[in-house]
């Protein structure tokens, strides 16, 4: 099963959500979709807080029942495919809700004198990013890079989860006119071909 998370607010007409759905289908196979661009996970709130410090109890308690939905789908995946703007320089908010939802000590991950644990297993994971200008080198004008605090932080994310296996596909400049966002887009299928063979 593919869990597939799409995180722009423009839904089916955004870049990294056209080659979100691009991605899913040469994936293959059985899909669980999340908007979370338009139906985010709940922000992390005191009564969230108190239950992951809290001892451990025999029923999931009121507070984490989104989180333990949330992660019972990533232990269901074997592929998971993430299609997510970048906002300004780094996660766009519905995305950090999720990832604030499913690193969760002791379910997730275990801390120990030697580091943080991964709790879940390992599959292949898929990093659609889509810009509005470049964050893997100069744009074709020559302008350096802009910083990139998106993708560093999701492979640090997934890792500490368990999750290593990590592929990114970038489209850069999609803002920058028909001819950049055309060229974003053939690289970014090109990227998926060589991916997928």
């Amino acid at each position: 099963m593919i869990l597939y998370l799409s995180c722009s607010p423009r839904g089916e007409i955004s870049f990294s959500r056209r080659m979100g759905d691009e991605l899913v289908a040469r994936l293959g196979g059985p899909v669980v979709t999340r908007d979370l661009g338009r139906d985010p996970p709940p922000w992390i709130d005191a009564g969230y807080s108190a239950a992951i410090l809290a001892p451990p109890m025999p029923d999931v308690p009121p507070a984490l029942t989104v989180s333990e939905t949330l992660i019972r789908e990533l232990e269901a995946a074997d592929r998971v495919v993430i299609a997510t703007p970048m906002h300004n320089f780094g996660v766009p908010a519905p995305l950090k809700a999720w990832v604030d939802q499913v690193v969760r000590i002791n379910r997730t991950f275990r801390s120990t004198p030697e580091g943080k644990i991964g709790l879940l297993r390992d599959i292949p994971a898929y990093l659609v990013v889509a810009s509005g200008g470049w964050f893997t080198g100069p744009s074709p004008a020559g302008t350096p890079a802009q910083p990139d605090f998106l993708t560093g932080y999701i492979r640090t994310v997934l890792e500490t989860i368990g999750i290593r296996s990590l592929h990114i596909i970038a489209m850069e400049g999609v803002t920058r006119g028909p001819e950049m966002a055309d060229r974003a887009v053939a690289g970014a299928r090109a990227a998926i071909g060589r991916l997928l063979g």
